[in-house]
């Protein structure tokens, strides 16, 4: 991905053949295909408990479990990993115009508060009508 194309900040694309991101809920997974340590010290094992096999990453460089996406060395194949361990494919953009209008309403509702105390501030000298 060259800068110079414009096709740098585009989210990508996965096709049929391509595995899938697998956050957990919105945070970043160390079994997801694109999560890397820039370590190489991420070992998945297979821990037994209550008598269920689960997989478990393992941070050789530590000696620890994996901390995923809180790690410093932690990244993601598809640069989709946020701040504060969030993965980005699992964060839903709102298309919807509804959580605008919500804001909105918000801004509005802090206009007319700070409305009313300016004008009790300086006397009701014609600031009630801004």
């Amino acid at each position: 991905m060259n800068p110079r194309d414009g096709n740098f900040r585009q989210k990508p694309s996965f096709t049929a053949d391509e595995p899938k991101p697998m956050p957990l809920g919105d945070k970043c997974n160390y079994l997801c295909p694109y999560f890397r340590c820039n370590k190489k010290a991420l070992n998945i094992q297979k821990k037994y408990i209550k008598g269920t096999p689960q997989k478990i990453g393992y941070c050789m460089w530590v000696g620890d479990v994996c901390i995923t996406g809180d790690c410093q060395y932690a990244y993601c194949e598809k640069r989709a990993l946020l701040p504060g361990n969030k993965c980005a494919f699992a964060i839903k953009r709102t298309e919807n115009g509804e959580d605008m209008e919500k804001e909105l309403k918000k801004e509005e509702e802090y206009d007319s508060k700070m409305k009313d105390i300016l004008s009790k501030r300086f006397g009701h000298k014609g600031y009630d009508l801004l």
